[in-house]
């Protein structure tokens, strides 16, 4: 999630750079004709003289009707209202949500860190975490603060260019019944304040300091009675270098020597899957993994006296065991976990067709295993997915013998199967468009969620059959 708002605050300012670039680069013609004309004057006061009616002078006329135009203001104002809409996007996908989900995850392990009668103590500074706490409560108030500037500056510039753009056929003696109405008040505040200052530049810039008036810091010292928060400054900062106190506090909170970890947190045995190398392939890899339990099938249907068996089903990363887009299904590690004994794992191998490279995958109810596949053909074309519903009880689960910590990689003696998508293994569904992560499976409600490269979810009924296919998949932005 940090990344998630790193990347985020970069695009944003990005956006925004271009568009501003534009601006100037046309609005700095205007001091260079005024100098020219050899008149003393600014901007400012042009456009104040333009916007009360006293006078037009040359060097402004001349920037309106030939410098600018009506052509080139427009291309200004498409692109300050496409960086608008981008940043509000931004904001309201990506930054707002996990500056929030950060918050809330802070916030659990604050709480279980003082969860003493439970956890006694799982060695964090209870003083750090509290920075940690009011610095990412502070950068919520900042990614709030900055999304209203950003509305509002841009709808002052809005407001802005359809004032010029009325001049503008005014002066050429063209109709202006097509030009949207402007408010003169917010033509004088933005030529005030925005102008020749960039406040959304300000907030995403490390090392500036936000001017706040003495009334406004007033009342922020009287909140601090509250409790919540003690920094007293957060608004003379900016929402980059908010960001970065934020970074920092969680480096210092998260590096803190363990001195005390609590004894109800215990790792009783371990289960290696396969390795993990230094090669940058294996390293920033992301394997699809998937746990579950299911009721064995001579347990008693007594609830009280049910008996469970864990599976992990999981992808092999592509070079780790010698393996070879695979995917591997084991049971019993729990018990393995417990006694440190191989002796109840046994598990297998399937590999996925040539051309085909799996997505993501989810185990679901009844002892099933549900695969996204997706195509992986170099063709300009649209590639096609599939979704494979599989019966585990269809394969063979060979033992997996051994003693930890000997034979740790025991997956690697397995021979991997073939999965054929036209024989009775299972359910094969055509997904006609490549998909990508996440894919969410709900046992509880029967469906399956898959997000396609489109955007689009699509949404399957996994216990009914394909002929239904028009009823049960739905298509949604």
């Amino acid at each position: 999630m940090v990344e998630v708002v790193r990347a985020s605050v970069s695009l944003i300012s990005k956006q925004w750079s271009n568009a501003m670039s534009l601006f100037h680069e046309k609005f700095s013609a205007l001091p260079n004709l005024i100098s020219t004309h050899g008149v003393e004057s600014s901007s400012e006061d042009e456009f104040l003289s333009l916007l009360f009616g006293t006078r037009t002078s040359p060097a402004l006329h001349h920037f309106l009707a030939s410098s600018l135009g009506e052509a080139g203001l427009k291309r200004i104002a498409k692109a300050v209202d496409s960086a608008g809409r981008d940043i509000r996007g931004i904001i309201t996908e990506h930054l707002q949500p996990a500056v929030e989900i950060i918050s809330f995850r802070l916030a659990e392990l604050r709480g279980l860190s003082r969860w003493r009668s439970r956890f006694q103590t799982i060695g964090l500074d209870g003083n750090l975490i509290d920075g940690v706490t009011e610095s990412i409560g502070m950068l919520v108030v900042q990614v709030e603060r900055f999304s209203r500037v950003a509305a509002t500056v841009v709808y002052l510039f809005q407001n802005f260019f359809a004032w010029v753009l009325k001049s503008v056929r005014i002066l050429l003696n063209e109709p202006t019944d097509q030009v949207p109405a402007a408010n003169s008040e917010l033509v004088v505040i933005f030529l005030k304040f925005l102008l020749d200052k960039d406040p959304i530049k300000q907030l995403l810039e490390a090392d500036e300091r936000i001017e706040c008036d003495m009334d406004t810091a007033r009342h922020v010292e009287q909140l601090v009675v509250f409790g919540g928060f003690t920094d007293t400054q957060f608004l003379e900062k900016s929402l980059v270098n908010q960001f970065n106190e934020l970074e920092d506090s969680l480096k210092e909170a998260f590096l803190m020597p363990f001195t005390a970890i609590s004894s109800q947190i215990q790792c009783q045995g371990l289960l290696p899957l396969y390795p993990v190398t230094s090669s940058a392939t294996l390293s920033s890899s992301c394997s699809p993994t998937s746990i579950s339990f299911y009721k064995d099938e001579d347990s008693s249907h007594e609830e009280s006296s049910y008996s469970l068996t864990d599976y992990v089903c999981l992808k092999i990363p592509d070079g780790s065991l010698n393996k070879v887009n695979c995917i591997g299904v084991i049971k019993g590690s729990g018990n393995c976990c417990t006694t440190l004994s191989m002796m109840s794992l046994s598990g297998f191998l399937l590999h996925i067709p040539d051309g085909y490279e799996c997505v993501d995958l989810s185990l679901y109810k009844d002892n099933q295993v549900v695969l996204l596949l997706s195509e992986t053909s170099c063709s300009d074309s649209p590639g096609k997915s599939w979704m494979v519903m599989l019966q585990i009880e269809n394969f063979s689960f060979m033992p997996l013998s051994g003693t930890f910590p000997a034979n740790i990689y025991s997956l690697q003696k397995l021979v991997a199967l073939d999965l054929q998508l036209d024989t009775d293994y299972g359910k094969v569904r055509s997904i006609p468009h490549t998909v990508s992560t996440p894919f969410a499976v709900s046992a509880s409600r029967g469906v399956a969620c898959v997000f396609s490269s489109r955007r689009h979810a699509l949404v399957y009924i996994l216990d009914e059959d394909e002929e239904a296919e028009g009823d049960e998949t739905s298509d949604m932005e």
